[in-house]
């Protein structure tokens, strides 16, 4: 499930709908014409009025076209998105040409389609939108019309200052756009990480469901079928015709089978009734079964306390959780996997190590992060990635704590802490308690 998941979500769509676009280039649009007629009506500078309204005025007509050609829900794909942001930084830039290029405030507005791309966009449109408002602005910078400004008095801005300016805009474009895409990009992982710690979690349950349901069933069915056996039994000892009785010992043999199988079922489940509760050596003893024909010898070591061993629900967080981190102990030890377990009154813990190569020091104090994986391969010391996310989630979700380190040299390979407050472990949760 764990590949499953790295799959689905690792490398999800980014898509922007076509309404977001168009609502901010109206919001442009607006925007440009009343900066127009303030400056021309307010302050009664010399603006070029007619070539400024026609860049806006193709603007809102295709605004309109884009509106009546398609449903403005639909979500652009990216190739798209970037060619509308594109146009908005050519028109601005048109309307700066007009109107004093650099030396205009409002140049800084370069940074915004191309902050809205780091947050929205793959990283190469983003980047390839920058390049084109960097190179917007060094053309700026050399041809553009007059700054609009009182011709009595008019601002002339120093080379350096508009070098200044210059530099500004590009950092701007720079640092704040990998900011964002960063930011963005963290957020994004982390949203897919946990969608898929929720898919894990709804499939662990199912699996519990189906394993309670049959150790139930097999329960009820063991008192009609020994009845069966039992009369089987009796006929075939009093029933002369031997082809009768033939069958008769087919018929109890058949039952006999079916009771082995009824038997080995309800061993999938605590020993007795209910079956949704089970000790610690049980629980431990079921997350490590899957693992022990790898070539791995694991080695199970329980303290015995004066207390009563732990008793806890069979929670599906705490199986996937535990027999995540046993799996990943198994694929990257070289001959022994240790699982140890001890509790008092207030504590339950459990500590899985291996004798592999260890966690890699640049990945130990980020373990648990989403998608910080390597190849998985024993040798090599990486490969925790979204499995080991999600196993920590869930186990912190149920009230455990989980702690990564390495053995003490010149031992060598990963030690797993895993330590519950008793009575969180011995609560009785729901699927629901648990995802909240």
């Amino acid at each position: 499930m764990t590949d499953t998941a790295d799959t689905h979500f690792r490398h999800s769509q980014r898509h922007i709908r076509l309404d977001t676009i168009l609502r901010l280039r109206w919001l442009a649009v607006l925007g440009q014409l009343a900066a127009i007629f303030i400056v021309a009506q307010g302050l009664e500078f010399n603006v070029e009025i007619v070539p400024c309204v026609s860049i806006i005025g193709l603007s809102a007509a295709l605004n309109l076209a884009l509106q009546t050609a398609a449903n403005p829900m639909q979500r652009l794909e990216p190739m798209q998105a970037a060619g509308l942001l594109a146009l908005n930084i050519v028109e601005l830039a048109g309307l700066l040409f007009f109107t004093g290029g650099l030396q205009n405030p409002f140049s800084f507005l370069f940074l915004a389609p191309v902050l809205i791309s780091a947050t929205a966009l793959p990283a190469r449109l983003t980047f390839g939108l920058g390049v084109l408002a960097v190179a917007c602005a060094s053309i700026l910078f050399f041809f553009h019309f007059p700054l609009p400004w009182d011709s009595d008095d008019p601002l002339v801005l120093p080379p350096i200052y508009l070098v200044g300016v210059w530099l500004s805009i590009v950092l701007a474009i720079g640092v704040t756009s990998l900011y964002s895409f960063q930011v963005t990009e963290e957020a994004r992982k982390l949203a897919d990480a946990l969608a898929a710690t929720e898919l894990v979690l709804t499939r662990e349950q199912h699996l519990t469901q189906l394993d309670g349901l049959a150790a139930a069933a097999a329960h009820e069915l063991g008192t009609p079928l020994a009845t069966i056996f039992l009369i089987s039994r009796e006929l075939e000892k009093t029933v002369k015709d031997a082809s009768f009785a033939a069958d008769l010992k087919t018929l109890r043999e058949q039952t006999q089978r079916c009771r082995d199988i009824l038997s080995k079922i309800t061993q999938l489940s605590s020993s007795g009734a209910p079956f949704d509760r089970m000790k610690l050596s049980e629980l431990i003893e079921e997350v490590v079964a899957p693992h022990r024909d790898f070539g791995v010898e694991i080695k199970v070591r329980i303290a015995v306390s004066v207390a009563a061993e732990p008793v806890g629900s069979r929670n599906p967080a705490i199986l996937y959780g535990v027999g995540n981190i046993v799996e990943n102990a198994v694929d990257f030890a070289r001959t022994t996997v240790e699982v140890n377990a001890w509790w008092n009154k207030d504590t339950v813990e459990l500590v899985i190590s291996d004798d592999g190569p260890g966690i890699p020091p640049d990945l130990l104090n980020r373990i648990g992060e989403p998608y910080l994986s390597r190849r998985r391969n024993r040798d090599e010391g990486g490969g925790l990635g979204l499995g080991v996310f999600i196993a920590r989630t869930l186990l912190e979700r149920t009230g455990a704590k989980v702690s990564f380190t390495n053995r003490t040299f010149p031992e060598h390979g990963a030690v797993v802490q895993i330590a519950w407050p008793r009575e969180r472990f011995e609560a009785i949760e729901t699927l629901e308690e648990t995802i909240g």
